[in-house]
């Protein structure tokens, strides 16, 4: 993989200025890096940037992957559920190197604090290498908001978040798309080579994925005077996503072929026109992938059925599972919704479940609070 590097005299790139809210401004619509993969990574010499920050802390949300038919090339990121990082310079750390401090919100303590080992860690290690960082030691905090396997992007969260603290400690000096790239290498090794969690985890909204070689992202703008919910029920039961992925078929008819491509171009035209019913039509029409997951998570065919059935535009699984997303215009009516599915996990699958009812995120990962040097 080859890194994209333009000296700050010839041009100026595209830098992330997160808001230190948890809600802010969209961010421009259209990134593009040429980059090859997935050839070994070059990082070419460049200027060490001072740390800026003592420390900073940021936020990357929820995303829902695939949204039906748009497997692993479209993505949306979900408000009001995440993870978060603090990171710190720390003389303490080795100049050049990350050391995890602490993991927090894993209950089963999964995660490994190696940081060659853990999403947050790659994602950093990505970032300190594409900026250049030889003379700091930094130590960083996860803080898990996001349950593992659940099929909302945990991995992905957490990576983003790191990418972005780790790039405003320094002053901001790398733009989305590189971030994705440094999030890319996180997912590659724990989920697989694709983009469509990271992407709107950093970059928020909805996503579009248009190539890998060389990378290309193309925000989606859902019109900001339409209202969007997505109805999360998330079971207890643990999805891996290489498992899910496992489930897949090596080859497939040119009738579903056509079929996805068709609802997944219905999907994005929905989007932009911020037409709900199509969106819902589109996302609940997956002739590929879906027919393959569903059966592995116990009952899901019964909640699909249950949140259509309860008002529900549409309804899929989200990203590879177990979590079932639906779409709707309202709160109150998604709440009940939820009620619906909850009730169809419980009854056809035996499995507890959680129902949360969440706006779409517009801005992505961003930082949230900051200490001056």
């Amino acid at each position: 993989m080859a890194i994209c590097y333009n000296p700050p005299s010839l041009v100026k790139p595209i830098v992330v200025r997160p808001s230190t809210s948890l809600s802010s401004t969209p961010k421009p619509n259209y990134f593009r890096c040429n980059l090859s993969f997935p050839s070994t990574t070059i990082h070419l010499p460049v200027s060490e940037p001072e740390p800026v920050f003592a420390s900073v802390k940021a936020f990357a949300p929820a995303t829902v992957a695939n949204l039906g038919p748009g497997f692993d090339f479209l993505g949306c990121a979900v408000d009001g559920l995440g993870d978060f990082v603090s990171l710190s310079v720390d003389s303490s750390v080795h100049p050049g190197q990350i050391s995890i401090s602490q993991i927090s919100g894993d209950p089963t303590s999964k995660l490994s604090r190696n940081p060659l080992w853990n999403c947050a860690g790659i994602a950093a290690i990505e970032v300190m290498k594409m900026l250049g960082i030889r003379s700091v030691g930094l130590s960083l905090s996860l803080e898990k908001g996001l349950p593992l396997g659940s099929g909302l992007g945990s991995s992905a969260a957490s990576a983003a978040a790191a990418a972005v603290a780790v790039n405003e400690i320094f002053g901001g000096k790398l733009g989305a798309e590189q971030l994705v790239l440094a999030g890319l290498k996180s997912e590659e090794k724990v989920s697989g080579y694709h983009a469509d969690n990271v992407g709107p985890a950093i970059m928020g909204g909805f996503v579009l994925i248009g190539n890998y070689e060389p990378l290309e992202l193309k925000r989606l703008i859902f019109p900001k005077e339409k209202e969007l919910y997505f109805v999360l029920v998330t079971p207890e039961f643990e999805a891996p996503t290489k498992k899910m992925r496992a489930a897949l078929p090596l080859e497939i008819g040119m009738a579903h072929h056509v079929w996805n491509c068709s609802q997944a171009g219905a999907l994005v035209a929905a989007v932009l026109e911020g037409d709900l019913v199509g969106l819902g039509k589109a996302l609940s029409r997956d002739k590929i992938v879906e027919p393959r997951r569903a059966p592995l998570i116990p009952g899901m065919e019964a909640v699909k059925k249950a949140a259509i059935e309860a008002g529900a535009f549409g309804c899929t699984i989200s990203g590879a599972g177990p979590t079932a997303v639906a779409v709707i215009d309202c709160k109150e009516r998604g709440e009940m919704i939820g009620e619906k599915m909850v009730e169809a996990f419980w009854n056809e699958g035996k499995l507890k479940s959680v129902a949360a009812v969440r706006r779409l995120d517009r801005v992505g990962a961003r930082l949230v609070d900051s200490n001056p040097r």
